[in-house]
């Protein structure tokens, strides 16, 4: 950007994902990746991450709610339409052709056997793109992306993908203008996964910090008066939930702030069926050229009052307890296996002596199959593992750092503690 310049950047978001049927209309009282993609215009980076959640042919409603969506986005002329969930490629190629006069670049994000349904439309060219995968990515025998708030199975996997995330916009956002990140993130905003991103990449939320916001109660993004939403999975939250955002932050020399945030409420801003179970979000982000502004003094409490260093240590716990569960999986499995090969050797030798032939060659055929599911069930608890361990590491040596830092008083900070604690947190203006 040229000195003493300013952008308006008119942002959409939604998670297009919609379940089969529409429920009755809950009535209520009163006011509920993975793969991550990165496009870079002339101003900002955008990084979407998104969670699968379903398959495509489930939704009876696809076919209207993408006409319904391309219509609304050509009518309001975003800068950027960021969209996740969208399974079938035939949507997104039906969307290109509808939104190609308004939105002139767009990319369509592939990976996996079903795709990583992420797609983007931009005004803007796009100068590059790519796609970082996720190396943990829930458990293949749980079909259903939800959890239990209070015993979240999945909750290390999200530590270390906010992690993995965190680095990914670290190393990818040291030559841009501004970083924007927006998607579903299946994280609740006090949950220790979104804690985490935040107090190291220093992001700012758009809903804490727009000067005008309009929408659901308390910015939830799936609301008990949608139609599409599973409304047992909401009884814990009469409001709802807000696991949709749309983050940024200035990297430097420029400021960046939320002028307005928008989302729908539980139906189509122009007919009354939803879009989605998700709630749309719109956001207007101010960016301009600020001369990057140094505390030559800054103070920071003791280390255990640190956030960052707070949330560094639960950060670290909670994958401890993950690698302690992936292992004794990985050795309950390989116990079991263990017998199994054993049965066989028995079975084996029964056939050889000719007793009991027919039964024993169709326990046979019944015991390899098991010593196979349970073998991968063995390497992909050994892999998961492996991936906690390292994201453990790497955790626990940026909190030596920290703790170092902070021990040492300012005059002494390492330049990597300097870095996210200072300069990299842009104070908006």
């Amino acid at each position: 950007m040229k000195p003493h310049f300013s952008l308006r950047l008119r942002v959409f978001n939604l998670n297009c994902w919609a379940w089969e049927e529409p429920a009755a209309p809950r009535l209520t009282a009163g006011p509920s990746s993975s793969d991550v993609r990165r496009v870079k215009n002339p101003s900002s980076h955008l990084l979407v991450p998104s969670v699968p959640r379903g398959i495509p042919y489930l939704s009876k409603h696809r076919a209207d709610r993408m006409k319904r969506l391309g219509d609304f986005l050509n009518v309001e002329s975003f800068d950027l339409a960021l969209l996740e969930e969208v399974w079938s490629e035939q949507d997104f190629q039906y969307l290109r052709q509808k939104l190609l006069p308004t939105y002139p670049a767009a990319h369509y994000f592939r990976s996996g056997i079903i795709g990583s349904g992420l797609c983007v439309f931009s005004k803007h060219p796009i100068q590059e793109f790519t796609q970082h995968v996720y190396t943990l990515n829930g458990y293949p025998y749980m079909l259903h992306a939800e959890y239990n708030r209070q015993k979240d199975i999945y909750l290390a996997h999200r530590v270390a993908q906010a992690w993995e995330l965190a680095h990914f916009i670290h190393h990818t956002s040291k030559k841009a203008d501004m970083v924007l990140l927006c998607g579903d993130l299946n994280l609740h905003p006090k949950d220790l996964g979104f804690r985490l991103l935040k107090e190291w990449t220093g992001l700012h939320d758009a809903y804490l910090e727009t000067q005008d916001f309009k929408g659901s109660e308390e910015g939830c993004t799936m609301v008990p008066e949608n139609c599409y939403v599973n409304q047992q999975e909401l009884e814990p939250f009469p409001c709802g939930i807000r696991i949709d955002y749309v983050l940024y932050k200035a990297v430097s020399g420029f400021c960046i702030s939320c002028k307005t945030l928008k989302t729908t409420t539980g139906h189509d801003p122009h007919s009354g069926t939803p879009l989605s179970d998700h709630e749309a979000l719109m956001a207007t982000l101010c960016v301009r050229h600020s001369p990057p502004q140094h505390n030559p003094s800054p103070t920071h409490g003791p280390v255990e009052r640190s956030p960052l260093i707070s949330v560094l240590r639960e950060a670290c716990t909670e994958l401890d307890l993950g690698v302690a569960q992936a292992r004794w999986w990985a050795t309950f499995a390989s116990y079991v296996i263990g017998l199994g090969l054993l049965f066989l050797a028995v079975l084996s030798a029964l056939v050889a002596e000719g007793g009991i032939r027919e039964i024993a060659i169709l326990l046979w055929t019944l015991s390899v199959g098991l010593v196979l599911g349970v073998g991968a069930v063995y390497l992909f608890h050994l892999q998961e593992a492996k991936g906690l361990c390292r994201a453990r590491a790497e955790l626990q040596h940026v909190l030596g750092r920290a703790r170092e830092a902070q021990n040492l008083g300012p005059e002494f900070k390492p330049a990597l503690f300097l870095e996210h604690q200072e300069g990299y947190r842009t104070e908006d203006q």
